[in-house]
């Protein structure tokens, strides 16, 4: 017997091609690291640069104030004597705080620089003979508009004016005192005008003086000829009744309705427009100490009222629902415990610097809430403050000594109370959360809550969600685990393609054509809500008694096809049968009956046609996501499912779902992030109106909206444009912590359920 001897071929691995191979391989498999890993930090790091770059341009809205004396050149302004003889009246500066300007009790404004002192110019003001200053009235600290009421009852209205030229393109600035009405003594009464108040419009002008005794108002009315341009004047004059109130001080309002009297530690409001003649509507207690300064802030609105116990409280007029006026303390500034000897309001903006005996200086802002800076700024007690233009400069009067101070303070206006709670603006019945970044005027005041901008981003994403979530996810079920593989291959791709549809289109449609729409059929986008479901169910219920000759017609998996149809069908009935039922239970308009008979506003351009494009956004995204995961469930824990007598659906609800719920959620967040960070639909499809109600008949405005609409006309480093960057900020910070939450959870729901 003979044994056959065989040999096992021998694979040999090291050739040098094999060498080459598993070099090859492993540098390959190098580079992916290294280029995974560089992807990954690079994606990392330019996160936390934006959120550093946001951070960069926040922090400064929240920097405390300071100030500092002056510095030119490098060397700090020293004190000196006020220019000019005589007690000062009144302490101001021009726009580049390089000229300052003080009225005297002799009647001379003195024109001074305000590094040294030097007198740049010296004008006397008309002045009757025999007569003396009895009083100074600032009508518009912002215009420059003053007015001096003298012993023998008449008044002068006069401006400090500054204006600049450049010879051999070197700034000159030449100030004078100019008469908006004239150089000519105005007769206001026969009394000594120890208390004097003026207001005026673009024609008239009222003047009220008097002293303790007796007050006249007078009406200046000046007209322009057209054919000499001569002013023309006329005057007419009533004597005011005893108003039960002993005045220190008085004001009057810029609308010149209403005449505050400040008298002890009472404040008695005067309607002049009243239908009986003017008359006293009431008389507040203003404070428990005695009133020693009272004047009012930017805007002329609002009153500040300052104490000989040291308190500052702001009081401005409140309509009732019944429309009648009513003074009303709004909010108080914590002072020390000195009295308040002066208060210099802000040109610009709704602030003020107080000033009290014991020489310590309070910056505080009125919209903010909230006190700026405190600091000692004299020895002794001060006589006068005065803020620059451009509040960044205040001069100091002390013992006839000038002090110029530098104050730096960009941004008062900003506070937490400001930004994300209620807020008491000056013509509002009651505290509310408004956003109006900008007006017409300059005595506007800037309303910075972001509350109604979170509030309708949160608004447009529910809603967005609301629609798109059902349909989303109820879609990727059926097209991950019932439909059948030729028809998903179809349905797939076609749904994800519309993801690359740009947001703009969508928004685009949404404005001008879906919103118009839904306004006009109403009543049919409810009815199709309801007709719709009940139509897919009735044919479902038909198909399946249909005879089996006939459903095997149609290919296994394919009978999905049939519900286009019926839901086209479904549709254009329910829109054909709106008609009757809005005649039946709405009196043929629903929007009418929605906004008459349920006092609900209706606009067109709404949070339900919001929902509705950015559903059909949102929904891509979490189809795609949603069905991957639920197609990447092992199939063997389906077949085991089912081989043990579980239904199909017993499966997809207890076993395929639980192990794709990491991936759901995961879709659902990143629809989330999607339609709050979305911006073009929300801007073209809505009202584009910051309000705060979840009415889904009126619109609402997003962050992301804001940006986009208010970055391009902010000016760089004002606080609007670092607030927009705030707003940005808190997006980023939602974002952030929502995926951070997402993940937890996703991770908890992995853990879970990854043993299935």
């Amino acid at each position: 017997m003979s044994t056959e001897n065989t040999t096992t071929p021998q694979i040999d691995f090291n050739t040098p091609a094999q060498q080459r191979l598993r070099k090859l391989r492993a540098l390959k498999d190098k580079s992916a690291t290294v280029g995974i890993a560089f992807g990954g930090i690079s994606v990392i790091i330019a996160i936390l640069l934006i959120f550093f770059y946001l951070l960069y341009e926040v922090a400064p809205l929240f920097q405390s104030a300071t100030m500092d004396r002056w510095q030119q050149d490098g060397r700090t302004v020293e004190a000196y004597a006020s220019p000019g003889e005589g007690k000062t009246l009144y302490l101001s500066m021009e726009e580049q705080a390089e000229i300052g300007v003080r009225i005297t009790d002799q009647g001379q404004a003195v024109f001074f620089n305000t590094l040294d002192g030097t007198v740049l110019k010296e004008q006397a003001l008309p002045h009757p003979a025999g007569a003396e200053i009895a009083s100074l009235s600032v009508i518009s600290e912002a215009q420059h508009l003053l007015a001096l009421g003298y012993s023998n009852g008449e008044a002068l209205i006069f401006k400090h004016d500054y204006k600049s030229t450049y010879p051999d393109g070197v700034r000159v600035i030449t100030p004078s005192i100019e008469y908006p009405v004239g150089s000519e003594l105005i007769r206001v009464g026969d009394k000594p005008l120890t208390k004097l108040a003026v207001a005026f419009d673009e024609e008239n002008w009222s003047l009220i003086g008097g002293d303790a005794t007796g007050m006249t108002q007078t009406i200046l009315s000046v007209e322009v000829n057209m054919m000499t341009d001569e002013v023309e004047t006329s005057l007419s004059s009533i004597e005011l009744p005893a108003f039960n109130i002993k005045a220190q001080k008085i004001i009057q309002l810029p609308d010149r309705r209403w005449l505050m009297i400040a008298g002890k530690n009472k404040v008695a409001v005067v309607d002049l427009q009243a239908d009986d003649g003017p008359q006293t509507s009431q008389v507040v207690e203003a404070t428990s100490g005695e009133i020693t300064v009272f004047q009012l802030l930017l805007g002329g609105n609002a009153l500040l009222i300052g104490d000989n116990q040291g308190n500052i409280n702001q009081w401005f007029l409140v309509r009732d629902q019944d429309t009648n006026w009513h003074l009303t303390k709004i909010r108080s500034f914590e002072g020390g415990s000195s009295p308040v000897v002066d208060i210099s309001t802000e040109h610009r903006r709704k602030g003020f610097a107080s000033i009290d005996e014991a020489g310590t200086l309070r910056l505080f802002n009125t919209t903010a809430h909230r006190n700026a800076l405190t600091e000692a700024v004299t020895s002794g007690e001060a006589d006068y403050i005065a803020y620059a233009p451009r509040s960044n400069a205040l001069l100091v009067e002390e013992n006839n000594m000038l002090t110029l101070w530098a104050i730096h303070n960009e941004h008062p206006d900003v506070s937490w109370s400001a930004l994300w709670e209620k807020v008491w603006y000056e013509g509002y019945q009651e505290p509310e959360f408004i956003w109006q970044s900008s007006a017409a005027n300059n005595d506007f005041e800037p309303k910075y809550s972001l509350m109604p901008l979170a509030f309708g981003t949160l608004k447009a994403a529910f809603y967005a969600m609301l629609l798109g979530t059902p349909l989303a996810i109820a879609g990727a079920v059926y097209t991950a685990y019932f439909m059948v593989p030729a028809m998903r291959r179809k349905v797939k791709p076609f749904i994800e393609l519309m993801e690359a549809l740009p947001t703009v289109i969508l928004g685009f449609l949404a404005g001008l054509w879906l919103a118009p729409f839904m306004e006009d059929q109403l009543a049919g986008i409810f009815v199709i809500l309801m007709v719709v479901p009940i139509a897919i169910v009735t044919f479902g219920f038909v198909w399946a008694q249909v005879p089996n000759r006939i459903r095997f017609l149609i290919p296994e998996g394919w009978d999905a096809a049939l519900l286009v149809p019926v839901i086209i069908l479904a549709v254009l009935f329910s829109l054909n049968i709106s008609d009757g039922i809005e005649v039946l239970l709405f009196g043929g308009d629903m929007r009418l009956w929605i906004s008459n008979g349920l006092e609900i506003p209706y606009d067109q351009r709404n949070a339900l046609v919001v929902g509705i494009a950015m559903g059909f956004a949102v929904i891509p995204t979490i189809f795609s996501i949603t069905e991957d995961a639920i197609f990447a469930v092992p199939k063997h824990l389906s077949y085991g499912s089912l081989a043990l007598g579980a239904t199909p659906w017993q499966t997809l609800t207890r076993v395929v779902l639980p192990t794709a719920s990491p991936g759901i959620f995961s879709a659902l967040m990143i629809g989330m992030g999607r339609a709050v960070g979305e911006t073009m639909i929300v801007l073209m499809a809505t009202g584009n109106t910051p309000i705060m109600d979840m009415n889904i008949f009126e619109g609402m405005r997003t962050l992301a909206a804001n940006i986009a609409v208010e970055m391009p006309e902010s000016e760089v480093g004002s606080t609007h444009y670092r607030i927009l960057f705030l707003a940005a900020f808190v997006l980023f910070l939602f974002t952030f912590v929502v995926n951070t939450l997402a993940e937890l959870v996703r991770q908890h729901l992995r853990k879970k359920y990854g043993s299935l």
